[in-house]
């Protein structure tokens, strides 16, 4: 019972997807129907990243190239920017989620080494900023860009051309945040000691996220792509499968199921359409802090066309509380495991620097 318990604290969102569609069942019965509603494009090429992403976790990869980074920081500055700047840049090809798990726990580790711990919460606030921020740009940087980039057939060029002016403006805010930081000199007591990297894995792997890339360019046939993902992790890392977040696929589909019954409610499908017209840039914003921007994608699709509106508030919508993006509870959950009597503390952080961030791109987007 206690696992089970668990499970559902750790999967709220899984759960209120799954509630929801259950719920729906009793308005729309389940018929044949029931089918069309998943977006089996968009659950595949989910999958296929999530596996890549997992394969080149594990080989190390991500970690190295830090680390050699690492070699030419020699200021406070210089260090703050090399950490936040990893996952904003790595966040638009490996998604928002996979950069976080990847170089918050590194971002600890080196300021242990470099004695710079009290950088800590700015460090790892700035951290989740920048990979939910950098993640705007490319349909493959989070899961709402990739189901919205499907869905609306627009080409990769035109995505980039919404979403290029608030990834700029971002980097720019990033580089700004560190004149925040104090300059002092310092010295990391890094581990030289060279670590072997599976060429053959990661060579394998790196094949397998260019044809990712060609299906996102829509070069490459889905069923193609699954059948080529699924039998090289079969040949080389069966385990790796076994890491794909799997929980998500099932909130993708849970939503996916109370969204097409409810468009077939006609007064339920009026009402909120009536709400969104001309106002789904700032509903999606508002929606996503309060179910997170996964969950606000899926909803406000089946009942607007106006992707491009979505696209950008959902982006924006991570920004703001905790669980506007589902992606900040993974470094938050690093803070409170590493450092439980921070957690107030880095809340406050959190919650003032990306209300900062969000006010200014909301005011961009105004203007434009």
């Amino acid at each position: 019972m206690k696992k089970i318990l668990a499970f559902i604290k750790r999967e709220t969102v899984l759960m209120v997807s799954l509630v929801l569609a259950i719920l729906s069942m009793f308005l729309v019965h389940p018929d044949r129907k029931y089918i069309s509603y998943i977006d089996w494009h968009s659950i595949t090429l989910l999958f296929c990243l999530m596996a890549v992403m997992a394969g080149f976790k594990e080989t190390g990869l991500f970690r190295t190239i830090g680390n050699a980074l690492l070699a030419h920081v020699h200021t406070t500055r210089q260090l703050f920017l090399v950490l936040v700047l990893l996952p904003f840049v790595f966040s638009m090809f490996i998604t928002n989620d996979v950069s976080l798990i990847t170089f918050v726990p590194f971002a600890i580790i080196v300021l242990s080494m470099s004695e710079k711990e009290h950088l800590i919460i700015p460090v790892v606030v700035m951290q989740t900023i920048a990979a939910n921020l950098g993640s705007m740009l490319m349909p493959m940087g989070n899961p709402q860009n990739l189901y919205l980039y499907a869905k609306s057939g627009m080409s990769l060029g035109t995505f980039v051309e919404i979403m290029l002016p608030y990834t700029i403006a971002s980097l720019l805010g990033i580089l700004i945040s560190m004149f925040f930081i104090k300059q002092h000199a310092i010295v990391i007591d890094r581990d030289d000691h060279a670590v072997k990297l599976p060429k053959k894995q990661i060579i394998l792997y790196s094949i397998a996220f260019v044809l990712c890339l060609l299906n996102v360019a829509k070069l490459l046939d889905i069923r193609i792509l699954f059948v080529i993902i699924l039998v090289l992790f079969l040949l080389v890392s069966r385990k790796t499968l076994l890491h794909v977040d799997y929980a998500l696929l099932g909130t993708f589909i849970g939503f996916f199921v109370f969204i097409g019954n409810m468009e077939r409610v006609p007064a339920f499908q009026s009402f909120l359409e009536s709400i969104i017209t001309g106002r789904e840039t700032y509903i999606a914003i508002g929606a996503s802090q309060i179910i997170s921007n996964v969950p606000t994608a899926l909803l406000l699709s089946g009942f607007t066309t106006n992707y491009k509106a979505l696209i950008i508030g959902t982006n924006l919508g991570g920004l703001g509380t905790l669980i506007a993006s589902m992606a900040s509870l993974i470094s938050y959950k690093q803070i409170a495991r590493e450092y439980p009597g921070k957690k107030g503390k880095y809340f406050l952080w959190f919650t003032v620097v990306n209300v900062v961030f969000l006010a200014g791109l909301m005011g961009m987007y105004a203007i434009l």
